[in-house]
């Protein structure tokens, strides 16, 4: 009886949320977004499938890759910028690490040596040391997380996201019950980039256990960013999970009724709030499409997670408490920020590198490449609807 009251509570909890949220936007939404009602691309040449979100037989990795545009600085021509291969890591996952440093090595670091820094909220082991060391010649950094930066935050209350957990894994929703994976999210979201570690450093690569690339990269990808003015470029496009975030667009809406002035004039909303691809989803989580770029690969400047603006956006998603009553992850957090507050042409798709983390891909097709199949979405099966590349495509660039 105790627990059937206790999840009724949560549940009202997380229901009036999501519903005082939008009643605040209800009065606000038509002067927060400016150009909301004009979004739609003008003389765009992709044509979206006809059926869900699958690119199969338009895709186009299927057309021989040539890299981006414009100067690619090869290894020796330049020096080096201000950036780092970053990791979230713990000891046990030693020889999925060693895996991915392998493939990123032998395919782009071994030709620039940009320093790999390692993150973990407990000391990593001698071992763990001894060998990530010895796969690359660049410099390799092993950083704690500071506790005040890991912890559950003193204002989210234990009994309400243990209630929560039990309605969320009802809901099938992955992770709901691991404490540990909520608190990766939110430093994922919030706090990785003021570590002290990183104070001098601009970019970043993130790169994960048991990833897998498989493109010869011969140009120096943060150089790219920079001379280009990207902010952010990614890989795979794919929708979440709207049982996981279903207070988050509320959440957001609210902050932008109060903050109209960060949204960026050539915004990406159109992509954020599509319906009709994924019409499920996008009423699930309350007018979200859940369409995000999969964060477990990303190459970003820094500044943008360090601005105002996006200080103030997590400030206000922390206090909210989703990263624990819900799964809020770092992707969709990420990926509304960079909807709402960037310049949707500073996002770059780096189409010509061969990325796998399962069960999806991104294979170019390229003499570059090697054991991967051009166009190649997923390893599973069923799973094509979750690309979300054609509404990217459709409502922001291609390129």
């Amino acid at each position: 009886m105790v627990v059937t009251q206790s999840k009724g509570i949560a549940r009202i909890v997380l229901s009036l949320a999501a519903l005082s949220a939008l009643l605040i936007v209800f009065y606000n939404y038509s002067t927060a977004i400016p150009g909301a009602s004009s979004l739609l691309p003008t003389g765009d040449k992709f044509v979206r499938p006809k059926t869900g979100g699958s690119l199969k037989g338009i895709d186009p990795l299927l057309n021989p890759e040539k890299g981006p545009p414009g100067k690619l600085w090869a290894p020796g021509e330049t020096n080096r910028t201000s950036a780092t291969l970053l990791s979230l890591v713990r000891n046990n996952e030693l020889e999925g690490m060693i895996s991915a440093m392998r493939d990123l090595e032998r395919t782009f670091n071994h030709k620039f040596n940009y320093p790999w820094t390692f993150f973990n909220d407990e000391p990593f082991s001698a071992e763990f040391k001894e060998r990530t060391r010895k796969e690359t010649k660049a410099e390799v950094r092993y950083e704690i997380i500071p506790k005040e930066h890991w912890e559950i935050p003193s204002w989210i209350s234990k009994d309400l996201m243990k209630e929560s957990a039990e309605i969320l894994t009802e809901k099938k929703v992955q992770y709901s019950k691991l404490e540990s994976y909520h608190q990766m999210c939110r430093w994922n979201s919030g706090k990785f980039y003021e570590h002290p570690a990183l104070a001098d450093v601009r970019w970043y690569w993130r790169v994960e256990p048991k990833v897998h690339f498989f493109c010869d990269v011969d140009y120096d990808v943060f150089r790219y960013m920079e001379d280009n003015d990207k902010t952010y470029g990614f890989v795979i496009n794919i929708y979440d999970s709207p049982e996981s975030i279903e207070t988050l667009w509320p959440q957001t809406l609210e902050f932008i009724a109060e903050h109209p002035e960060y949204i960026h004039p050539n915004n990406a909303l159109k992509w954020l709030t599509d319906s009709k691809n994924r019409p499920n989803h996008n009423h699930k989580a309350n007018g979200y499409s859940t369409c995000h770029f999969w964060s477990n690969f990303e190459i970003a400047d820094m500044n943008f997670w360090r601005s105002k603006k996006y200080k103030d956006y997590f400030d206000h998603l922390d206090r909210a408490g989703g990263f624990f009553y819900e799964r809020w992850g770092d992707a969709p957090v990420h990926s509304i920020a960079l909807g709402l507050f960037e310049d949707k042409s500073k996002i770059h798709w780096f189409r010509d590198i061969g990325y796998q983390h399962i069960p999806y891909f991104n294979c170019p097709s390229s003499p570059k490449c090697r054991g991967c199949v051009a166009g190649r979405f997923t390893d599973g099966t069923g799973l094509d609807q979750e690309d979300c590349r054609a509404n990217w495509f459709e409502f922001a660039h291609m390129d």
